[in-house]
């Protein structure tokens, strides 16, 4: 993988001034990305239910504050833990073995009736929708609005 070679690479440069550099594998995300690979977004939104059932979901900067808090820069000031290729593994809560099993056995089981019953689905929805500015509280989606509004074009 390039973003491998491309750290070992920078180890290499970094390690006289004492640097180091790592990938980090990050938990699956509700992006626009995500949302067009198939079965992502079932399986993203059975996982996180599972996860905040078990007290250990995430949302991105929660996730990332952890990388920064507990793997670069950890109290105790030991080196980061990383895996046989050096990458920092923030995959590793939804990769426990309980709930991947639990995500083995429901996956059969779920069917468009009870689809919102056994997945966090309203979840997945209510996030994909924010990122394009929907789903906003106290916003009327249905009311009309003028297209065209007038402004100064600023050159820059």
């Amino acid at each position: 993988m390039d973003l491998d070679r491309a750290s070992s690479e920078l180890n290499e440069k970094l390690s006289a001034i004492g640097g180091t550099a790592n990938v980090a594998v990050l938990k699956s995300v509700v992006t626009q990305a995500s949302s067009a690979i198939p079965v992502m977004p079932l399986y993203i939104a059975m996982v996180f239910k599972k996860m905040r059932e078990e007290g250990v979901h995430e949302g991105c900067m929660e996730q990332i504050y952890r990388m920064f808090s507990q793997r670069l820069y950890k109290a105790d000031g030991t080196a980061p833990e990383v895996d046989d290729q050096n990458r920092l593994r923030l995959d590793d809560w939804e990769l426990r073995d309980d709930i991947q099993q639990h995500c083995r056995d429901l996956w059969p089981q779920i069917t468009s009736e009870n689809l919102k019953e056994l997945t966090d689905y309203q979840e997945y929805k209510d996030e994909f929708l924010s990122l394009f500015g929907f789903g906003i509280e106290g916003i009327d989606y249905e009311a009309d609005v003028n297209p065209n509004v007038a402004f100064d074009v600023i050159d820059i």
